[in-house]
């Protein structure tokens, strides 16, 4: 009786093709889940301390839930379909308009000890928060009296580099009430404290808005971490010399 004998082929078979093929999708697919999910479980899990902070107690306010509208505005924000430039502090809030007045400075630094920002340059020039930090024409200056408000980029917390102006505001979210900023105006330290923190949308400008019976500083980056769908907004009073 013969024998016969069979050996299995080396070529790789159009099965085999399939499977990596359908490995490859469901790798993209979970990548793109993930890119929707992580930031959403950002604003819940990573953005608790600024909830705490305001002490918002149950019922949540309807802007900090996710109803299935809020999911459907969140996502329909970040496709960003226009294209909009977000290195430009002018789109962050679109429908607030100013005239500005010539700024009596070209710049000044801020330094944030608690996340590690030290002498970051905020300029009064431009609009360029991919450069550095903003203060928004038409806002006040530090120490005047009035609002001075500063803006600047965040992108996800483990990417977070203080010395870098499109990552520099990534933990601005570790902030809480009590904690200080300072400036450094023309060689002068003047340092603010935290009073509020909050998250607005971005049609909502009252962040801008001017008052005069003090100094005041608020810092603003988009939120959560890592999208353009919110307005994180720390605000801030400047503290007295005795």
């Amino acid at each position: 009786m013969s024998n016969y004998y069979y050996k299995k082929s080396g070529a790789r078979t159009s099965r085999t093709y399939l499977r990596y093929f359908g490995l490859f999708l469901s790798v993209l697919g979970i990548s793109i889940l993930l890119y929707f999910a992580l930031p959403i479980g950002t604003s819940y899990f990573m953005l608790q301390n600024v909830y705490a902070s305001q002490n918002i107690t149950t019922p949540i306010p309807v802007v900090k839930v996710l109803t299935k509208e809020r999911i459907k505005y969140i996502l329909s924000n970040t496709i960003n379909p226009d294209q909009t430039d977000y290195s430009n502090a002018k789109t962050w809030f679109p429908s607030f308009e100013v005239s500005p007045a010539a700024p009596r400075i070209k710049g000044y630094t801020l330094s944030i000890p608690k996340i590690n920002i030290d002498q970051a340059y905020v300029t009064t020039e431009d609009y360029n928060v991919a450069k550095h930090l903003v203060n928004y024409g038409g806002t006040a200056v530090p120490p005047d009296k009035g609002n001075a408000v500063i803006f600047g980029h965040s992108t996800l917390p483990q990417l977070f580099n203080p010395k870098d102006y499109k990552t520099i505001f990534a933990k601005l979210h570790t902030l809480e009430k009590g904690d200080t900023f300072s400036v450094n105006v023309d060689g002068v330290e003047y340092t603010y404290k935290i009073f509020a923190i909050d998250i607005v949308s971005p049609e909502d400008f009252t962040p801008l808005m001017q008052r005069y019976d003090a100094s005041y500083l608020t810092v603003i980056t988009c939120t959560p971490p890592g999208t353009i769908w919110e307005r994180l907004v720390v605000s801030s009073r400047l503290v007295e010399k005795e």
